[in-house]
């Protein structure tokens, strides 16, 4: 079994795989629509985190994890806790980076639709960043998810031209950049 992680699992994986491949999917866009209630957020505030959405002009990076058959049962059962919330199974065709190696392949990947009681939908970067600076739940800061999925990217997909996950990085970093000045300022009164 192969799992493409678009999200976190590019940089916290968490289960046994046998390999990992570097690669895209087509026709999607990675946004951050999703609402965290536990582990980037709490039920009262949320946190924001990635899904993927149909966009036949857009291709999503990622890394594909192959599972050995012996492990799939326990990395299924994980993946689905990890998942839950409002992410369903589904497969899609991933596109490897190095096709001298690999052959085009299905992956099985969650996608949380807009149908499910955590979607978040659109918002304007602004506020979807000030929400993101804002949450924290079980798993750590928002802004930790954010930070480690765009510093992953960009140091282990290069190719990625994620416009949206930057422009969020950028004004999550110039947000938190403004609360320590604020702080310093407060210290220094």
């Amino acid at each position: 079994m192969w799992a493409f992680g678009y999200g976190s699992l590019i940089w916290k994986v968490n289960f046994p795989y046998q390999r990992k491949v570097a690669g895209y999917i087509d026709g999607y866009a990675r946004r951050f629509w999703q609402g965290s209630p536990d582990h980037r957020g709490n039920p009262r505030k949320p946190g924001r985190v990635v899904t993927l959405l149909p966009d036949s002009q857009e291709r999503v990076w990622g890394i594909a994890y192959e599972i050995a058959e012996e492990d799939v049962p326990q990395v299924r059962e994980y993946l689905d806790f990890r998942e839950r919330g409002g992410y369903s199974l589904t497969s899609v065709t991933f596109q490897p980076r190095d096709t001298s190696t690999y052959e085009p392949f299905e992956v099985m990947i969650y996608i949380a639709t807009p149908d499910n009681q955590n979607f978040l939908g659109p918002a304007s970067m602004e506020d979807i960043a000030l929400q993101i600076c804002s949450s924290i739940g079980e798993s750590g800061a928002n802004t930790e998810y954010l930070l480690n999925l765009a510093e992953a990217v960009r140091t282990l997909l290069p190719e990625a031209s994620d416009q949206h996950l930057f422009e969020l990085e950028r004004l999550v970093r110039k947000i938190n950049l403004k609360k320590d000045q604020e702080d310093v300022e407060i210290y220094n009164i």
